[in-house]
């Protein structure tokens, strides 16, 4: 007696299976971190912690230096990037998490192109980390920060931009990454010294030389200052003052524009993007 073997049919690929597989990671992202209040909660902590603490200690200081503002205002703009930045960090290093325990090889095998799986992760990761920021955003009043309709649509935009862009950074770090421990050491290596060479922390003006070409070269300056620009323009400071906090970036004494700087930040994005992509399509 011959055994028949049964054909098992696969479905192929199309873009409709992409964009589902987009939609289904995106909303187990969102569904992880809603499900995870110990993790809002600390995300949240460290930049009010800085915020409020660390900007009125410092505010103290420099209270005369910097007369018609308050230096929380200007810490502000910095603030909202670190949340996205952290958060967006964290929600990447997930690949490594579902790598140990298999769950990433499942979505690998599934018919669905290894770039939806990247694209869903990354769109994921903005999202919530967007989801953090706008929480720094209700603060803003606290902070002498007008709830502008404008400002506020201005700096979602922008930090959706931030957020996306750290994804795919951090899906790309986390895409070869066998252990969260290591993961997380290198994380902590790369975004701390990104995050205090981005000018969250203390204006552009008057560097040394060498720190000013650090803070050039740092991809996250480009996306602190469109969100320090727009909220110097919403609050009242003397142009002294603004031309000390919020100089701007510079190229060679060539004031760059919001729109080219935010258009960096978007291009790093997309190319991070394609890197993590090919990363995936090299996984096991």
């Amino acid at each position: 007696m011959t055994a028949e073997a049964i054909a098992v049919r696969v479905p192929g690929r199309s873009f409709g299976h992409d964009l589902r597989a987009v939609k289904v990671v995106l909303h187990r992202e969102l569904l992880r971190f809603v499900n995870d209040r110990t993790r809002m909660l600390s995300m949240l902590l460290q930049p009010v912690l800085w915020l409020f603490v660390m900007g009125t200690g410092l505010g103290s200081l420099v209270q005369g230096a910097i007369p018609g503002i308050d230096y929380r205002t200007f810490m502000y703009p910095g603030m909202i990037s670190m949340t996205v930045i952290m958060t967006g960090m964290f929600s990447a290093g997930s690949i490594v998490w579902d790598r140990e325990f298999g769950f990433l090889r499942e979505m690998l095998v599934a018919p669905v192109s290894r770039g939806a799986i990247v694209i869903g992760k990354c769109l994921g990761g903005a999202v919530v980390a967007v989801g953090q920021g706008i929480v720094i955003l209700a603060m803003a009043g606290l902070v002498g920060v007008p709830y502008s309709p404008s400002l506020m649509l201005t700096l979602l935009f922008e930090m959706f931009l931030a957020a996306f862009t750290i994804t795919a950074f951090g899906v790309t770090l986390a895409a070869r990454m066998k252990n969260m421990q290591t993961f997380f050491g290198l994380m902590q290596m790369a975004i701390m010294p990104m995050i205090f060479l981005s000018g969250a922390m203390f204006p552009l003006a008057n560097l040394p030389s060498w720190l000013h070409a650090l803070t050039t070269v740092n991809p996250l300056t480009y996306a602190v200052d469109p969100m320090r620009q727009a909220v110097f323009a919403s609050v009242s400071v003397p142009p002294e003052v603004d031309a000390m906090l919020n100089p701007g970036v510079q190229w060679f004494g060539w004031q760059v524009p919001i729109p080219v700087e935010l258009g960096l930040v978007a291009a790093i994005g997309a190319a991070l993007l394609g890197v993590a992509i090919a990363q995936f399509r090299r996984a096991d």
